[in-house]
């Protein structure tokens, strides 16, 4: 089994790296689109690790008539990253959502219990004041 390491640092250095492969390979500059096929990553995380490092101006993304295409710009900024901090916010976020669901549920679910009781207590009170019409008739 291999251990995949998901943290922004250690995708960043593979994403640099095949820059430099994706080049050697082929004599020229990727797309976003031929990283993420090097290195096996689904286009939504290229897009987003490459946008983190042309934040931090490691990479170049350059528009031309042939496309996108990639440039390595400062591979020691890939440095200041923070390291083994894994990219669980998506997962953290999801169980924040599922938390605050499920506190939304009981809330519904007391609410309407209690709903269920007034109508109850009314019915009850309605047949009372109904038998008390009756007897004084």
């Amino acid at each position: 089994m291999q251990n995949k390491k998901t943290d922004l640092y250690s995708q960043s250095h593979l994403v640099v790296a095949a820059i430099r492969v994706y080049e050697h390979l082929n004599s020229r500059p990727p797309t976003v689109d031929d990283v993420c096929r090097v290195i096996n990553f689904s286009a939504e995380q290229g897009h987003f690790i490459c946008r983190k490092l042309q934040e931090i101006e490691a990479i170049k993304a350059v528009e031309g008539s042939y496309g996108t295409r990639l440039f390595i710009n400062n591979h020691l900024k890939l440095e200041n990253l923070p390291r083994h901090e894994p990219e669980n916010k998506l997962e953290n976020d999801l169980k924040k959502f599922q938390d605050t669901q499920k506190s939304f549920s009981r809330k519904i679910e007391s609410f309407q219990a209690q709903q269920k009781q007034k109508k109850k207590d009314l019915f009850t009170e309605m047949e009372k004041k109904l038998k008390e019409e009756l007897e004084k008739k």
